[in-house]
């Protein structure tokens, strides 16, 4: 019989031939198997388990949660090679998350942002790029939909600027997609990358996109810090205030603009010889919750998929465009337009 060692390795290496990550999973179990090694237990008990998921007695009730459904899921794999094998019940260590309220950024508020992350005070030279650094990330999140993660692993040869597109690599379940961008994109990405380019001419730097002062990827750590001391500065967050506006929440700004509102109801079809059903609703939620990046589907009043993508401004306005294929009624204004200035 396989060792509890033996079967995490076997474990982790199907679940990930199947597409899963598993980066922290594979971590904890690890630290189990050898908690289990020291207690001399060559098979999973129910109190070892709990034991293991209460160690660290400084973090919150729902890490132990997660820990100890770490071991559960595996404990259900290991049951059908090793009968003696014991699962932990649902019911222990109940805790259950407060979900994030989402955020709706404004337009003002995304443009004090920006304006904050150029003013960003550097002491050294090596760090001179970092205010055009992150000023290019969080408008770039906001106009994308882009997740944090894709943004950091964004490389240089993932931004073709002539085909005005972007190589999103190992996204969610380990996919690539490809984002288009508008004009006004490019030439800010450009500017940027022109910027990066000059900065570190003659050293040593990644082929990530957006690096830190010493030239590494950007740290997500690093990323989150700067982004709560931006927003206690222009006043999404007080100094006290644990909880607020995230940067995941600029997703959600980035829907507002995707999905335009010509498509929000049968009163904005009247005359049109359009009809907006109950189907035309849960088609809509549907298409939202598959959208991607910046190029998402979207709806036309008959119920077919159509494509939209919008952009921003070079340099002093962020700006995005939705273009709306409307051959089912082509009596709908085809794009719809709105800019403010930073």
């Amino acid at each position: 019989m396989t060792t509890l060692r033996e079967a995490v390795r076997e474990y982790l290496n199907l679940r990930r031939s199947l597409g899963f990550k598993l980066h922290e999973s594979g971590r904890l179990l690890l630290a189990f198997v050898k908690f289990m090694e020291e207690h001399r237990s060559s098979y999973i008990t129910t109190r070892l388990a709990l034991a293991w998921a209460q160690q660290p007695s400084t973090v919150q009730p729902a890490e132990w949660a997660h820990r100890l459904s770490v071991v559960r899921t595996f404990a259900r794999h290991r049951s059908a090679t090793d009968p003696r094998t014991q699962i932990p019940l649902e019911g222990l260590l109940p805790y259950r998350p407060k979900r994030a309220r989402p955020y709706l950024y404004s337009e003002e508020e995304i443009c004090s942002l920006l304006r904050a992350a150029l003013r960003m005070p550097y002491r050294y030279e090596r760090g001179k790029l970092r205010p055009r650094v992150y000023y290019c990330l969080f408008g770039l999140l906001n106009v994308s939909g882009l997740r944090l993660g894709e943004a950091q692993n964004l490389e240089l040869q993932d931004v073709d600027l002539k085909a005005a597109v972007l190589t999103i690599r190992g996204a969610k379940f380990g996919k690539t997609r490809l984002v288009p961008l508008h004009a006004s994109t490019c030439m800010v990405l450009a500017d940027y990358i022109a910027r990066r380019q000059r900065h570190w001419a003659g050293r040593a730097v990644s082929s990530y996109l957006f690096v830190s002062s010493r030239g590494n990827r950007l740290d997500g750590g690093d990323i989150h810090r700067t982004f709560y001391t931006l927003s206690r500065q222009i006043g999404l967050r007080r100094a006290s205030d644990r909880r607020g506006p995230r940067l995941h929440d600029m997703r959600q700004h980035a829907d507002s603009p995707i999905m335009p509102t010509t498509y929000g109801g049968t009163a904005d079809w009247r005359g049109s010889g359009c009809v907006w059903s109950r189907h035309n609703q849960r088609l809509s939620r549907k298409a939202n919750s598959l959208s991607s990046g910046r190029y998402r589907t979207g709806l036309t009043p008959s119920g077919t998929v159509r494509e939209s993508a919008f952009s921003f401004k070079r340099m002093s306005a962020w700006r995005y465009i939705c273009v709306v294929s409307t051959d089912s009624c082509p009596s709908q204004s085809a794009i719809t337009e709105r800019s403010t200035p930073c």
